[in-house]
């Protein structure tokens, strides 16, 4: 004690002191010796091109705070951390940067490729976690896995191969998602669907040897060209005679049928759909039951490729090859225009699937392509959460992501790209294919060593799906003394499962659901038991945060302006109990520096009253505080255990803010006892550690009276219920109300606080001398007098009224009251014209978006209190 803080907190010296510290000495390592129980949490891996937004240093935080908490709490407290090889998006950057030098990843081939992408790696590949440090993430960076590692590739191996012998693996030709511009095949949950306006074109379809037509109403005319049916529903009148028919295809003079089916719904369009079975998931399966010929129209680019086509019918459509699908459709509608095939065009809005990545539109395209059969796959993992062995928090994502699970597809798992996890599939010449963990040389059914591996990678979620238990070691490479391998041995024994998953609600479908699916198939057990789902960062407005829009607010940019600790507390502060997205904005973030720097100077108090022995005895401000704390320590603990962080901090924010220091702080210049003005403090800044872990390491440094070495080790704090007094607690309101009344008056007049008053109290509580005396003091009062009946009016007081508490100031020889009553009346006047005002704004009619809405209600209530406040001295000044 004793020792000084600088007048002004340097936010950059001591993170980056206190971070290096923290890291040398090895403080993020649990120590495995412990026999205390673990709580493990292991990171949602950013991709290794990244570099931190404001999603990750929120989610990030978080993880954080769970770590330090239950680190103090004395658990073995372990933060796995990692990165993830991003396959489409980081071959994207390697693949922009050959592009410099008007080159393609085809000119120097695969290898050298796939050895630029390692290169990349290595020099850019870590910015990501050098930010998190940056913003006090306390992982146990000795641990760090990336999902490319040695052995992360021996777990995709040994999951691929696995699942492949057990028949959930398997290679067939089906409609996928395709990307034209990543020219890869990418998952249903990679594909961004969103309203727009589009058009319904109706063409018609000449039937056979009639001069009758069929019209179809279409959403993607171009596809046309690979039509193989028009579909009908069964019980459609208008239809039945048309039932086994034949069509002439207008433009490429192909004979298609006209099929039944009940798939097809009579009040869309025409009741009548053309079928494109090789561009359509919906068109697929109507072709599969009713064995249709599937024709590709497109090249994997996205441009028409006649040589897909019946050698019969290319001529004819010659004039489309090469041509893009998207600039295909407009020559489509004009051709078909120009040969009386279209009968109108209707405006329509329909959902448009986009990658995203790059936001460019998906093809259904018919690939062969490697899939994972889900079927039964997923049934153990509806089952642990329906059970309850996994929990949502809160519980309101568990519908989502059981509806997603009850109806998921067969997941597509291979992308045409070369970074990646090359899948383990050999091919013999003689056509049979060897799926193996190791390379083979030879070929099992034929002994040929003629052998070419899939060139394609595996999809990235696949490598992710196995986070939670590869990165913990898994498969073992070790033996046990029977010669089996055991796959429980060292930090798989020691920490899985983990404890707590921490995600935005946006990958729930990506990667929440494979995890649990691949932690219950391969270890047997669910990878975690709780499932924390927080919202997404947005914008005040609530818009969503791009770069287009301007509206990015960078994390680094914040930390190198106010610190890591301010970003934190503003990020966790607004976080809701229901997971709601958080509208973030600059204000908050300065009243989060603001509260920074209002903890610093409370420090450089304390620490400047040196050792004194003042007040021995337990003055009545140290039995409240002590009540109050411990009543905190008992509301943040409570809090953190059950994952509601944002109230957390909101509480610890009103106690260390308004009750510490505008209170305590102020009461303790008059009476209490430095042993509690600094045990008190010591342990608040235990409890605001994991929120704000450097000022708090910073400070308490100074301030300790333990033997711990860090704060991040030291005990967390535990609530003394016998210091709970709800008595002292409700005198001690009674005093805040007393005095913020008084200083409201001094406020609502303009009366300096230099400037001494009297009071007279009128209530039937009763107040300690020691109450009075605080009173008498935080008030500024030269005359104060308390009684339960008033004999006489005082006439040219200031008034105020609380429940069952009357209080007069009176100002004569203090104001001018005639001035001052002015004053107010035309204070209150003004009043009057914003209050009309924003009362015309809420009734306009107009179409006011909620949250502007709500502002201005909320602006209307307070200027009508105000006015209520300036009424009421006016009142008590004119009587």
């Amino acid at each position: 004690m004793g020792e000084e803080l600088s007048k002004v907190y340097e936010a950059k010296s001591v993170e980056e002191k206190w971070y290096k510290t923290w890291e040398e000495k090895g403080y993020f390592t649990p120590d495995t010796s412990s026999k205390a129980k673990p709580f493990v949490i292991v990171i949602p891996p950013p991709n290794v091109t990244g570099s931190l937004h404001m999603g990750h240093a929120l989610d990030n935080t978080i993880q954080d705070i769970l770590i330090r908490f239950n680190r103090m709490k004395g658990l073995r407290a372990l933060w796995v951390p990692g990165t993830d090889h991003a396959g489409i998006a980081t071959q994207n950057v390697v693949e922009k940067e050959l592009a410099k030098d008007k080159k393609r990843k085809e000119d120097i081939g695969r290898e050298k490729f796939v050895e630029m992408v390692w290169n990349w790696k290595e020099k850019y590949g870590g910015q990501i976690t050098m930010q998190l440090r940056r913003l006090g993430a306390s992982c146990d960076w000795t641990r760090e896995r990336f999902t490319m590692d040695e052995g992360l590739s021996r777990a995709v191996k040994k999951a691929f191969v696995a699942l492949y012998d057990d028949g959930l693996i398997y290679r067939g030709k089906r409609i996928i998602n395709w990307c034209p511009r990543c020219k890869t095949a990418i998952s249903d949950i990679e594909v961004e669907y969103t309203e727009e306006n589009g058009k319904l074109w109706y063409l018609k379809y000449p039937v056979e040897g009639t001069n009758e037509f069929v019209t179809v109403a279409t959403t993607r005319p171009e596809t046309m060209l690979g039509d193989t049916a028009v579909a009908v529903n069964p019980n459609d009148a208008r239809y039945k005679h048309f039932i086994g028919k034949m069509l002439v295809l207008p433009l490429v003079g192909r004979r298609i049928p006209v099929i039944k089916d009940n798939f097809v719904d009579p009040s869309f369009g025409t009741g009548a759909v053309k079928v494109t079975p090789a561009h359509d998931p919906n068109d697929y399966e109507i072709g599969l039951r009713h064995n249709l010929p599937q024709i590709i129209i497109m090249h994997h680019d996205g441009k028409v490729n006649v040589s897909h086509f019946p050698k019969e019918e290319q001529k004819d459509i010659s004039s489309y090859e090469g041509v893009d699908r998207i600039k295909l459709r407009d020559i489509i509608v004009a051709d078909l225009e120009k040969g009386g095939y279209l009968e109108k065009i209707e405006d329509y809005k329909n959902k448009v699937g986009r990658c995203y990545r790059c936001k460019t539109i998906i093809e259904p395209y018919l690939s062969d392509q490697w899939f994972i059969r889900m079927k039964d796959l997923v049934r153990p993992s509806i089952q642990a959460v329906e059970e309850g062995k996994i929990s949502y928090i809160p519980d309101r994502w568990t519908k989502v992501y059981l509806n997603w699970m009850e109806n998921h597809r067969d997941w597509c798992i291979s992308r045409q790209i070369w970074w990646g996890h090359r899948i383990p599939a050999w091919t013999c010449e003689c056509g049979h294919i060897i799926v193996s963990e190791e390379t083979p040389k030879k070929c099992d059914r034929c002994g040929s060593s003629k052998l070419v591996q899939d060139p394609d990678v595996l999809d990235t979620w696949f490598s992710s799906s196995l986070w939670p238990f590869s990165t913990l070691g898994w498969p073992a490479s070790v033996k046990t003394s029977a010669g089996r391998p055991d796959e429980y041995t060292g930090d798989l024994k020691n920490y899985y499962p983990t404890t707590v998953l921490v995600t935005g609600y946006d990958i729930i479908t990506f990667w929440v659901s494979k995890m649990i699916v691949m932690g219950l198939k391969f270890m047997k057990k669910e990878p975690f038991s709780k499932i924390f789902i927080h919202g997404l960062i947005r914008d005040v407005t609530g818009k969503k945060m791009s770069k287009s829009l301007g509206n990015v607010i960078d994390p680094i940019n914040v930390i190198d302006r106010v610190g890591a600790d301010a970003l934190r507390f503003a990020l966790i502060s607004l976080i809701s109990g229901q997971g709601q997205d958080i509208k973030l904005s600059e204000d908050k973030i300065t009243e989060a520096r603001n509260f920074s720097n209002k903890i610093w100077n409370a420090a450089r108090y304390i620490l400047g009253k040196g050792k004194g022995e003042k007040g021995k005895g337990q003055a009545f401000a140290d039995k409240w505080i002590l009540s109050r704390f411990n009543r905190t320590i008992d509301d943040i603990t409570s809090k953190l255990e059950e994952f509601d962080m944002g109230e957390a901090a909101r509480k610890l924010y009103d106690f260390i803010w308004s009750e510490f220091c505008d209170w305590y702080l102020e009461m303790s210049k008059i009476d209490a006892s430095d042993k509690v003005l600094v045990g008190t403090f010591e342990g608040t800044l235990r409890l605001l550690h994991p929120f704000m872990p450097f000022i708090t390491e910073e400070i308490w440094q100074k301030i300790k009276t333990g033997k711990e070495n860090t704060i991040m080790l030291s005990q967390w704090p535990k609530a003394d219920k016998d210091l709970i007094n709800e008595k002292i607690e409700e005198e001690m309101a009674v005093v805040k109300d007393i005095v913020r009344a008084i200083r409201n008056i001094r406020a609502t007049l303009n009366i300096p606080h230099s400037k001494e008053l009297s009071a007279h109290v009128v209530t039937g509580k009763k107040l300690g001398s020691g109450q009075i005396e605080y009173i008498r003091s935080l008030a500024r009062l030269e005359k104060f007098d308390i009684t339960s009946k008033l004999d006489k009016k005082i006439e040219g007081s200031a008034t105020a009224v609380l429940p069952e508490i009357n209080i007069y100031v009176p100002l004569k020889g203090i104001i001018d009251l005639n001035k001052e009553v002015e004053r107010l009346k035309e204070k209150t006047a003004k009043l009057d014209g914003d209050i009309a005002q924003i009362k015309q704004r809420i009734s306009s009619g107009r179409n006011i978006p909620e949250e502007v809405m709500l502002e201005w209600k909320g602006r209307e209530k307070e200027l009508t209190r105000q006015k209520g406040t300036l009424t009421d001295q006016i009142d008590s000044l004119s009587a």
